[in-house]
């Protein structure tokens, strides 16, 4: 009787009904979104933590556009009031405290989509303990109550940019040999293994999105990370920007919104496991530069500096299995987007 409610309520939706293979039990099969709005109410609910940060509160921003109900974790230590969606749910809590738990059992969100993390390599460098406590601890803490609270899946911001180390061949794809060059990258490659086993002992499904360079609107100038914002930022001001290195260092550069857009699909795809995302193209430092300055209008020439620790000379990555499995590609060029990035940064000076 319940199996035939339940392929009714299916077809009415219009998602697959199947049989877990795991468990022998019912369960819609995802893609996990809401109902038909008019209908009026919501079948999934999506905790992101980090949401008030530059691209978590994109993420925020392209859930609640789906219709998805969205709880926001953020300790606002480098995320923003102003970024925080006026749609979505707020809570001031740190993801390392027990108070933690409390928004688990108020909410019981299916879905978490985990951003918040030290990203700041100079940082895990200088105070590796700092950047374990709040990446490997404050990681094991959320997923301790995603399963004690019920919750279905985990799509976790890993770096591509940081976990493979320096490439042994370009693009990188998943199956490139993992050896970070920082703490930071330890630490973000470390959470993917935790996530791997509690897949493997408890049936907790999991993505992990290893991002390239993201950039793009409300992104910090202030902080290390973040290039064509910071550069963006001291043009703006008639500052000199600084490149570390001779400016011929690569990077991958993905648009946020692209990076959003990740994020939902992998909340619907009924997939587990490791998904690089990037454009598969390297764009220089200096290339970064000029194109700042075209935009900008700046005739300045860049100051030049030593290289910092653990920092990698080239990296872009291959996205062919989340395009194959996700249906994910980049949309936005390096060019368009950094004219965008410009224009936000000039219209909020």
């Amino acid at each position: 009787m319940v199996k035939k409610l339940v392929q009714s309520f299916a077809a009415f939706v219009g998602v697959k009904y199947t049989i877990a293979v795991n468990s022998g039990t019912s369960a819609l099969e995802v893609p996990l979104r809401c109902l038909n709005n008019e209908r009026g109410f919501l079948l999934v609910k999506v905790m992101v933590t980090g949401g008030a940060g530059f691209i978590g509160s994109h993420i925020v921003d392209s859930l609640v556009n789906e219709g998805y109900e969205v709880v926001i974790v953020d300790n606002l230590n480098t995320g923003a009031r102003q970024n925080i969606n006026p749609k979505a749910r707020f809570y001031e809590v740190n993801i390392c405290s027990p108070e933690l738990a409390r928004v688990f059992e108020s909410e019981g969100p299916q879905i978490v989509c985990h951003q918040a993390a030290q990203t700041i390599i100079s940082r895990s460098v200088a105070d590796p303990l700092f950047d374990a406590n709040v990446n490997i601890l404050g990681s094991i803490n959320l997923i301790s109550n995603c399963l004690r609270y019920g919750v279905k899946k985990i799509i976790y911001a890993s770096s591509g940019g940081a976990v493979y180390g320096e490439p042994k061949h370009l693009p990188a794809n998943e199956k490139h040999p993992v050896d970070p060059l920082s703490q930071y990258g330890a630490s973000k490659h470390t959470v993917e293994h935790y996530l791997h086993l509690y897949w493997l002992q408890y049936g907790l499904e999991y993505v992990s999105l290893r991002y390239s360079n993201i950039y793009g609107p409300r992104q910090n100038p202030a902080g290390e990370a973040g290039v064509i914002a910071i550069f963006t930022s001291q043009m703006l001001c008639g500052e000199q920007p600084t490149i570390f290195g001779k400016g011929d260092k690569t990077r991958d550069y993905t648009y946020v919104s692209d990076i959003a857009r990740a994020n939902v699909l992998a909340i619907r795809a009924g997939k587990t496991g490791i998904y690089n995302l990037g454009t598969g193209v390297e764009t220089s430092d200096r290339q970064i530069f000029d194109m700042v300055a075209q935009n900008l209008g700046y005739k300045g020439d860049p100051n030049f500096a030593q290289v910092r620790k653990g920092e990698i000379y080239r990296i872009c990555l291959d996205s062919s299995k989340a395009k194959a499995e996700l249906g994910w590609q980049p949309l936005t060029s390096v060019k368009d987007g950094i004219a965008q990035t410009v224009a936000f940064f000039q219209s909020n000076r």
